[in-house]
């Protein structure tokens, strides 16, 4: 698997949590990074390599642990 699939499949699994979740991309992009919706659609799309510590405060807003965002196989 190289980068931009992985990207692209965990940017799907973060997409999958939040809308099981009930939460809009705004809303998230608002309460957990004080910033617009399209840089949450950037990471769901796969165009950005998220650092651990966006993955780890998305996976704490969306109530789920860490794991859970980058279990996928």
């Amino acid at each position: 698997m190289d980068e931009k699939e992985l990207l692209k499949i965990m940017g799907a699994r973060i997409k999958e949590i939040r809308v099981a979740k009930g939460v809009t991309q705004q809303q998230m992009a608002v309460e957990a990074f004080n910033t617009d919706k399209s840089n949450i659609s950037r990471l769901e799309a796969g165009r950005v390599n998220a650092s651990i510590f966006t993955l780890y405060k998305t996976s704490q807003y969306l109530g789920v642990s860490l794991s859970d965002l980058v279990d996928f196989e």
